[in-house]
């Protein structure tokens, strides 16, 4: 009922703009917000079931199924998939060029979470050197007349503290207890934290949302983007054209495959450029990426990825370090200099009271026993961590994957229609912990460039789709080459140059050599080096994956990690209740096993990898029971790490209905 509430939304919407003929939508309600449940198991789906489902119930012809009913359709000048700090950073510098040149464009965001910064995860320590470019172009408007500071802005909007970091430590943690402090002179610059902030990333996209609403965007939270449209689709939705939009999912379908009282198609939201902002992994960068090849445009290597898992505590007021960083190497990824574990902790003090405390694995991981939520509940009982925490209390968890790949690993970032921004691109820098900074900016770039692209030339204001509303039919699909073009002269391609061997010299040397390097690169080549450290090959010719990474379980042993006190540390199923995650139980589950790898669970998964997905899922999604793989699809936190790391990759990760997932709202 909640997304058909939705559904009415974006329908009033429609009609009052005029752009199709349709009947009167459901007028829109209010309703409470739906409580956090944990579900029974369900089983899986293969993928395309579904649509298989649909046609063999029923006695008609297909073309009379309610999945194939036509679509209602929007028109913008621009449409964002995802509203995170790329996706509004870029419509809110739309929105400032359309102010400042005089010429205006419609800008849609479509976010699949329940709200603005519901699905938003991170450290987070920030760097604001985007945010204030950003933010300066407002403050250069005539109609400005507030001084605030963003700080400032960020308290009265969400309650929310931006807390100078005061305090920045490096330790390495031994397995008896013990730690020691890397002095921060040789520790790279990239690391020192000097002008950065403790924040909640998901309070900060709130606060840029409602900043982007008030700029005229259009924004569409419970909305998920099920599919890429192209120009020149065959029946199939397949096209060798440019990209011209996206459509919403389908929602009201029951988990059997047939359609319920509330079904709703979904809306096509068409635009004259498409940016793409979901984050890591997101499902139709993906596919983009992939039906345009353009990694291997690129010449960029395959991306990786790390595991980010998360809590937040209130603690009490003699335990507070207002401003306190803390990093940490060692206990319990590594034992050694040569262990090959990628990944590392992270520890913040942010005011009033709060400690957001996680830790980081990197999903090139090989031993398949290790499970990284179970790695982080061992590390919060080490004494340099477990001081910190004592007499508090944990009220939220979440995890997120994060790109580790860096330079090498970036795609080509236009195709025709539309582009990368963000985390979809891989903009994140490993070494320096931080990405959303490269993400605003990737914003604020492609809309400088879309912004020029779309109002050069002859009649360009009359050609608008704020001006006219709706798309000139003979308008052919840009590719805006130049936002590349841009992002490569641009400070964030720097930056990740810099760093860009590190995460392969771990890979290749370990945690021991993998610093020793990382020192070199910061403090004295700073990416200049003449070499190019390859990304680890495999036993077979392709790049090594984060998947094909891991190794059979006869060459390991079973990990005994210790049972949870319920004080500090918690059992998986009570920790996710704090995430607060919610989908609709009646509908298909949104984790659909490949056709064609179909028997890998049982297989090979279960039988040479001893059912990795039961460990590294941070969310309890995967289990066997009598050596049968059940999907537990409800307790998805969209963290996306089963699309990499499975074996042969056999998951297709796709979205459920709009505003299912996570409901954070401190991380």
């Amino acid at each position: 009922v909640t997304e058909l509430a939705s559904y009415s939304t974006i329908g009033h919407t429609i009609e009052n703009r005029k752009r199709i003929n349709a009947s009167a939508p459901v007028p829109s309600i209010n309703l409470p917000c739906r409580p956090t449940r944990i579900t029974a198991p369900r089983s899986h789906i293969i993928d395309n079931q579904l649509y298989r489902t649909f046609s063999s119930n029923s006695d008609d012809d297909v073309d009379s199924s309610p999945l194939t009913e036509p679509r209602e359709s929007m028109q913008y000048d621009v449409v964002i998939v995802g509203g995170g700090p790329a996706g509004l950073a870029a419509s809110i510098r739309l929105k400032q060029l359309c102010s400042s040149k005089g010429i205006d464009l419609s800008v849609c965001i479509l976010e699949k979470g329940s709200e603005v910064g519901s699905h938003i995860l991170s450290g987070n320590v920030f760097d604001p050197r985007a945010l204030e470019e950003l933010l300066s172009h407002n403050n250069s408007e005539e109609d400005s007349d507030s001084n605030a500071t963003w700080m400032e802005e960020l308290m009265e909007s969400q309650d929310s503290h931006a807390t100078p970091v005061s305090e920045d430590a490096f330790l390495v943690l031994t397995e008896s207890g013990g730690s020691y402090q890397i002095p921060n002179v040789l520790l790279p610059s990239q690391l020192h934290n000097d002008g950065n902030y403790i924040i909640s990333l998901s309070k900060l996209t709130r606060y840029l949302g409602e900043m982007a609403e008030g700029m005229g965007v259009e924004i569409y939270p419970g909305f998920a983007a099920d599919e890429v449209l192209y120009n020149n689709a065959d029946d199939d939705g397949n096209g060798n054209g440019a990209v011209k939009g996206v459509a919403t999912k389908d929602v009201g379908i029951a988990k059997d495959g047939l359609p319920k009282d509330t079904f709703e198609r979904g809306v096509e939201l068409v635009g004259r450029q498409t940016l793409f902002a979901e984050g890591a992994r997101g499902s139709c960068s993906e596919s983009i990426i992939s039906k345009f090849d353009l990694r291997r445009e690129a010449g960029a290597d395959v991306q990786h990825f790390g595991l980010g898992i998360k809590e937040v505590w209130e603690v009490p007021e003699e335990k507070f370090k207002k401003g306190f960083v803390q990093h940490t190497l060692g206990y319990p990824l590594q034992s050694s200099v040569m262990d090959k574990v990628y990944g590392g902790s992270f520890l913040y003090h942010q005011e009033p009271n709060l400690v957001l405390c996680g830790l980081v694995v990197g999903l090139d991981y090989e031993n398949p026993y290790i499970n990284p939520y179970l790695e982080f509940q061992r590390w919060k009982t080490h004494p340099a961590i477990k001081s910190h925490l004592e007499g508090g209390t944990c009220i939220q968890y979440g995890a997120r994957v994060l790109n580790e790949g860096g330079y090498h690993s970036l795609p080509k970032l236009t195709f025709p229609g539309g582009m990368l921004l963000g985390c979809s691109a891989g903009f994140l820098n490993a070494v320096k912990i931080k990405g959303s900074h490269c993400a605003i900016q990737s914003g604020i770039v492609a809309a400088e460039s879309v912004y020029e692209s779309l109002t050069t030339g002859e009649n360009a204001e009359e050609k608008t789709v704020a001006s006219m509303g709706e798309i000139d039919a003979d308008e052919p699909a840009l590719e805006v080459t130049q936002y590349a073009e841009n992002m490569e002269k641009s400070w964030v391609y720097d930056e990740l140059k810099e760093v860009r061997n590190c995460h392969e010299a771990f890979s290749k040397w370990g945690v021991g050599g993998g610093l020793l390097y990382t020192g070199i690169a910061a403090h004295i080549t700073k990416g200049k080096e003449p070499w190019t450290l390859p990304t680890p090959i495999g036993s077979n010719p392709q790049p090594k994956t984060d998947s094909t990474a891991t190794k059979p379980a006869k060459d390991f042993q079973p990990i005994k990690y210790p049972a949870p006190d319920g004080i500090l540390t918690f059992d998986l199923l009570t920790n996710l209740q704090r995430s607060g995650t919610y989908h609709e139980d009646d509908q298909p589950s949104h984790l659909r096993i490949k056709a064609d790898v179909a028997k890998v669970p049982e297989n090979i998964s279960l039988q040479v990898y001893a059912a990795p997905e039961s460990r590294f899922c941070p969310a309890g999604v995967y289990e066997y029971v009598e050596e049968k793989l059940v999907i537990n699809a409800q307790n998805c936190i969209h963290c996306k790490c089963c699309s990499i790391k499975m074996p042969q990759e056999y998951i297709n990760w796709t979205v459920p209905e709009g505003g299912g997932g996570p409901q954070y709202q401190v991380m």
